[in-house]
């Protein structure tokens, strides 16, 4: 049905005095003998629309008045009677769907909790709206952002006989049936649909150095699965993952561009959404903003590994997970460097090769590998890449400590046979770019429908 957006009613100064005609689902209402006041929101837009409806000239429905209900709106647009905002005039109000009294979500303030158990009905809170309006913000500048740097966009497959990280927590694909029987894994997987065994990719970026081996810069963005049993407010079985790869670069280029990426999105964020900006900064994080302005206009700091592990064991403060060369960095471990000692965001990089990945540089102490990870504030890692080992010997060498199935990455492989380069790249997980661009403390709040350990509502 043809209808103006809410957003363009409140801003669009040339339609004062017009009538227009608005749609929107009513957020609280007001009703007396004579007049009704109806907040209504379409989504296009943080602001609420108030319409007014005299009910001396017009018959108002009083299924229109209930928290929830979705209505069309026609009327002449004013200047609001407080602020410097507008308001509607309402000449005619129709009911388009019914909300009962049950519905959930009143004017009461619901805890997020509470919420997550209705994640159908949770994006028409204030909170939620904004989260989703601030992603879409964010995912349509990730595009721009490659693509005025002159990068390829490349889209990897969801289904593959390959572990990136080679952790083994890929789901199983397979169209076998539950009770399925077999004699050996070989001849179990020799019936199912790919004939050997197939999983979802836990990251495009195997494919993505393929890719960029022949067009030089490329990114994908898309969504990742990992089968991790963790239960935690920074985890998710699938999740988002921007990923850049490119060729003819080394470690200190790969952070260059994951700097200017992420300092690109919060100025998008900061530019687009100022008034879910401001809410977060008022009900989720108190200084949301200017933590964010700070971050977009700071050099992010650079530390080695190794120089972290001494600040950690100097610090004054006791740690659940002690700290010792080698071990891998957890959360309160990334957090207390950004949040005490950095204030802003902090690349760590050079990390022992036994708790990084088999495809990573190896640098020349024949200890550690060329990887870094970018730790925040308010979230610790957000960020993890690496240059990649281009070298043959070596990478097969790494390969092998670790037991893999080679046979699994022979294409892999041989890029670096054919005229292998310096190459490099990041993956950043989106959600955990969301929470910290919002001040959201749960993963599970950035995302539509969470999947997470024993949760596929």
């Amino acid at each position: 049905m043809k209808h103006t957006d809410i957003a363009k009613v409140l801003r669009d100064a040339s339609l004062m005095g017009q009538e227009v005609t608005v749609c929107g689902w009513v957020r609280t209402a007001r009703d007396s003998a004579a007049v009704a006041f109806l907040e209504i929101t379409d989504g296009t837009s943080f602001s609420r629309l108030q319409v007014v409806v005299d009910k001396n000239n017009l018959s108002l429905d009083p299924e229109c008045t209930k928290c929830g209900a979705s209505v069309r709106a026609k009327g002449i647009v004013v200047k609001a009677f407080k602020g410097d905002g507008a308001e509607l005039n309402a000449t005619e109000v129709t009911l388009l769907g019914k909300c009962p009294s049950e519905y959930p979500i009143q004017k009461k303030r619901t805890t997020l909790d509470f919420l997550r158990g209705i994640p159908h009905l949770r994006l028409r809170t204030n909170t939620f709206a904004a989260v989703f309006r601030v992603r879409s913000v964010a995912a349509q500048a990730v595009h721009r952002y490659f693509h005025e740097r002159g990068y390829y966009y490349i889209n990897t497959p969801l289904i593959t006989a390959s572990d990136c990280e080679g952790a083994g927590e890929m789901f199983r694909v397979t169209t076998q049936p539950w009770d399925a029987k077999y004699e050996s894994e070989e001849a179990y997987y020799k019936d199912d649909f790919f004939g050997k065994k197939a999983g979802l990719s836990v990251s495009g970026q195997l494919e993505g150095e393929v890719a960029a081996t022949a067009l030089g810069r490329i990114y994908t963005f898309g969504p990742s699965f990992r089968a991790e049993n963790s239960n935690t407010t920074r985890h998710l079985a699938e999740f988002w993952h921007i990923e850049p790869e490119i060729a003819f670069a080394e470690l200190p280029d790969v952070l260059e561009v994951a700097e200017e990426m992420v300092k690109y999105l919060i100025r998008a964020v900061l530019s687009e959404c100022p008034e879910e900006i401001a809410f977060f900064d008022k009900f989720m994080e108190p200084g949301l903003r200017d933590k964010l302005t700070h971050v977009a206009e700071s050099e992010f700091g650079v530390l080695d590994y190794t120089e972290a592990i001494e600040i950690l064991k100097k610090a004054d403060r006791e740690f659940k997970f002690p700290v010792e060369w080698g071990c891998d960095l957890q959360t309160e471990h990334e957090r207390y460097i950004t949040e005490e000692v950095f204030k802003k965001p902090v690349f760590v990089v050079n990390y022992p090769k036994e708790i990084k990945s088999f495809y990573m540089k190896q640098n020349a102490d024949g200890k550690t590998v060329a990887a870094a990870d970018l730790l925040v504030p308010g979230v610790g890692e957000i960020i993890g890449g690496s240059e990649r080992e281009a070298d043959p010997d070596k990478l097969l060498a790494a390969m092998k400590v670790r037991g893999m199935d080679l046979s699994a990455y022979e294409q892999y492989i041989s890029l670096r046979t054919f005229g292998t380069v310096p190459h490099g790249g990041f993956g950043l997980g989106f959600e955990r770019f969301v929470m910290y661009v919002t001040g959201m403390e749960n993963i599970r709040d950035v995302t539509l429908f969470p999947r997470t350990v024993k949760n596929i509502m």
